[in-house]
């Protein structure tokens, strides 16, 4: 199956650039941007329960690699077609390693600073937006995917998706207008059992009060073999710096 026929059946559309929720004139920046925040929504660490997430991130890695790529992105911008055969679309890539050469580590300062102006923002509301009509109004999936978000802000993220719908800029989708009381029962008992876990690892840090985002972290990267799942790696990408001309990313 080809990159186009992938997206269609994984992300219900063939447009590359829908797939990585940027227009078509969107510059680099931007495409780094929404690839980022995509390969985080669907990244096996992140979506234990999608048996498709393996496949999901290796063809967002795809969708970017044709639109980094000057010479693939003038093809499918005219043509509408992709070269399965090009080089940036090598089976053997390691497209986690790929990932991670992208997107540097930033420091915790950085993530505080960002959280600061980034929630209540448009841009929030747009990423929001997002994941609403990808997740089609599941809010489990939608909570595990928004940035800078804990079990305290649902009531702000469902009130942002709600003015959205009375405004009809989203559908409502009934997983989200009817959600049953259970399922809301259960995400809430999962996010009082991880900040249990974050607590007592905070005193086992011996950390103060304040270092409670400190533990969290800790808490997230301590419950999976990789540390993908942490806040930090959630901001990374707004900070990111572009890779020098000369860096390419190795295969594996």
């Amino acid at each position: 199956m080809g990159l186009l026929e992938q997206c269609e059946e994984l992300f219900q559309t063939s447009n590359l650039y829908e797939v990585l929720g940027v227009p078509k004139g969107a510059s680099d920046g931007e495409l780094r941007r929404g690839y980022y925040k995509l390969s985080l929504q669907v990244h096996p660490d992140r979506s234990p329960g999608d048996p498709q997430a393996t496949t999901k991130f290796q063809v967002v890695g795809k969708v970017y690699a044709v639109l980094s790529d000057e010479e693939q992105r003038l093809v499918y911008d005219e043509q509408g077609t992709v070269d399965e055969g090009s080089g940036c679309l090598s089976g053997e890539r390691d497209w986690e390693d790929h990932w991670r050469r992208l997107f540097p580590k930033i420091s915790l300062q950085d993530i505080l600073d960002f959280e600061k102006q980034y929630k209540g923002s448009s841009e929030e509301d747009q990423d929001l937006q997002r994941l609403y009509m990808l997740h089609k109004g599941d809010m489990d999936r939608i909570m595990e995917g928004a940035l800078c978000c804990s079990h305290a802000d649902e009531p702000r993220v469902r009130a942002v998706l709600q003015r959205a719908i009375d405004a009809q800029d989203l559908p409502a989708y009934q997983a989200f207008t009817h959600e049953s009381g259970r399922k809301v029962a259960s995400r809430k008992r999962k996010a009082q059992k991880e900040q249990r876990e974050a607590e007592a690892l905070q005193r086992e840090m011996g950390l103060n009060p304040e270092d409670n985002l400190v533990a969290m972290i800790q808490q997230r990267q301590k419950s999976k073999e990789k540390e993908f799942n942490s806040l930090i790696s959630d901001l990374e990408a707004k900070y990111c710096k572009k890779p020098s001309k000369g860096t390419k990313a190795k295969k594996k």
